[in-house]
């Protein structure tokens, strides 16, 4: 059993640390709010981006339609960017994304498909170094908060990898907020250009209008800033998420170590309570012997 020495010490250390986890939850519920309005305020313009190329893709076909559109005809060679948090304790919310981005790349390993991988955040290459650590074409840092510097970053990446005939098809992995205790990991085709069937359509309150220059070439500009805009949406994403489960991961912790600490305080009063019966035992077992 341990001595009353190393049982203070060992209560000493488990209350050190439950201010350290109650200091991050803190801090974590003062950012989450602007981190949650950021990723809120960024989905009416890429919901808006989504309606606008969708509106443009309906009367684009054929040879003339952009390849980020239409895709390069095969699906042999795939990029998977995944994008999670620099950071952690923040209890499963790196761990769900790359997860996922694992179990998909397993599945197109084994269809015989060619796969690279562009991390974007330190929790992303970190764990997924040591199985595809081979197949990496770059990594990034996820910074602390979310800049369309970096979204830019990225999307050069991928462009210059798709440009270069490298990528056919290329797939985002992050976490999409949905509230403070739902996070949800999510897929995005960035790569063809995925075509939101349910964006709504634009009302021109029945005024008609022509395109100048033409489809193809608006598509052609816009598309690669679309692939900018989502990146920089699931970065949106993700930095509300993670706010939001290292909330919650350190409010259970903060928990655990009060629980703990209550386990704790309990034995070593028993121990220090038998401790001084033993002693007062034997102090008296001593003055009957005299």
């Amino acid at each position: 059993m341990a001595s009353l020495k190393e049982m203070r010490s060992r209560i000493s250390s488990v209350k050190a640390t439950q201010k350290i986890t109650k200091a991050l939850q803190m801090v974590a519920a003062a950012k989450l709010r602007r981190a949650q309005d950021a990723a809120e305020n960024a989905r009416p313009y890429a919901r808006r981006m989504a309606s606008v190329i969708a509106n443009l893709a309906g009367s684009v076909s054929g040879p003339g339609a952009p390849k980020l559109l239409v895709g390069t005809g095969s699906q042999q060679k795939h990029l998977v960017v995944v994008a999670t948090a620099d950071r952690g304790l923040a209890g499963g919310f790196n761990g769900g994304i790359v997860r996922a981005a694992r179990d998909h790349i397993q599945a197109l390993l084994n269809q015989g498909k060619d796969v690279r991988v562009l991390t974007v955040g330190r929790k992303a290459r970190d764990q997924l170094r040591r199985l595809y650590g081979d197949r990496f074409v770059d990594t990034m840092e996820a910074g602390k908060t979310p800049s369309l510097a970096t979204a830019q970053a990225v999307a050069d990446k991928v462009l210059a990898l798709f440009d270069e005939g490298q990528v056919d098809v290329a797939t985002l992995f992050f976490s999409r907020f949905k509230s403070v205790v739902t996070q949800t990991p999510t897929a995005k085709q960035l790569i063809p250009a995925e075509i939101d069937t349910s964006a709504p359509p634009i009302d021109l309150q029945g005024a008609g209008y022509d395109y100048e220059p033409d489809e193809e070439e608006i598509l052609a500009d816009l598309l690669p800033r679309n692939i900018t805009v989502q990146i920089l949406s699931a970065l949106f994403e993700n930095n509300a998420g993670f706010y939001a489960a290292q909330m919650s991961a350190m409010d259970n912790a903060t928990r655990n170590a009060g629980d703990r600490i209550s386990a704790l305080t309990l034995q070593y009063n028993r121990s220090r309570q038998a401790q001084i019966t033993k002693e007062l035992i034997e102090i008296i077992s001593g003055a009957e012997a005299l």
